[in-house]
């Protein structure tokens, strides 16, 4: 990790929020070091929130004088000489899912410009088991952690005006579920019935960060 902490530096995004971009690739380790850091930087007293994204902080801040804010990024900096790493133990969840057909538009059109079958899509999404880095974009979607590097693949250019809620999708590096009917650019895979966001339940969130997770295949269609 020395080299990665050598290119590591807060960029000041206005005068009241500095975020903080690990390079890739995108890890779990560089994840860990984020929700450290966010637990060391939410006591300090200029701090109104941090929100954690992959491999990724933002800390938004009180206003500050600029010899205040110059003080506070160096605090910041010297936290960056020696990150410690947070293992969070959370649950283990698996989610069933429908795949391809009228459930996942992107699948069969994915798989061939990734050169591979549709079952070995499948295949490979199902048998990699995933972390949550992060919840964000809505209540309880999970940015997930662990996608087979032969899956990765981009984002539509033009996002969708609607996907429907529990659609299974790839953006990039990333593999995900929405919880909600939304505009979205993911590849869409597949869909799941489990509800992911429930506010009758006193943790209203299927998944949090650190929990675990695997898909699996209720059938595929063509």
């Amino acid at each position: 990790m020395e080299h990665v902490l050598m290119e590591l530096q807060w960029q000041l995004c206005s005068e009241t929020n500095l975020a903080l971009f690990f390079p890739k690739p995108i890890t779990l380790e560089k994840q860990q070091k984020c929700w450290a850091l966010s637990d060391s930087i939410q006591k300090m007293p200029e701090v109104i929130e941090v929100v954690i994204g992959m491999n990724t902080l933002s800390v938004f801040i009180v206003p500050l004088t600029w010899a205040e804010l110059t003080t506070f990024k160096d605090k910041l900096s010297d936290l960056l000489n020696d990150i410690p790493s947070k293992t969070i133990h959370g649950k283990h969840v698996e989610i069933p899912v429908h795949y391809g057909g009228k459930y996942g538009p992107d699948l069969a059109a994915m798989a061939n410009e990734l050169n591979l079958s549709v079952e070995a899509v499948v295949e490979l999404h199902t048998k990699a088991t995933y972390t949550v880095y992060f919840i964000g974009f809505q209540p309880g979607f999970p940015y997930l952690g662990g996608l087979s590097e032969s899956l990765y693949f981009p984002r539509h250019a033009i996002p969708r005006t609607q996907v429907p809620a529990g659609s299974v999708g790839i953006g990039g590096e990333q593999t995900g579920v929405y919880p909600f009917e939304s505009p979205g650019g993911w590849q869409l895979l597949g869909q799941t019935d489990t509800a992911l966001f429930d506010l009758t339940k006193s943790s209203p969130t299927l998944l949090n960060a650190g929990d675990t997770l695997t898909f699996k295949a209720i059938d595929i269609h063509q």
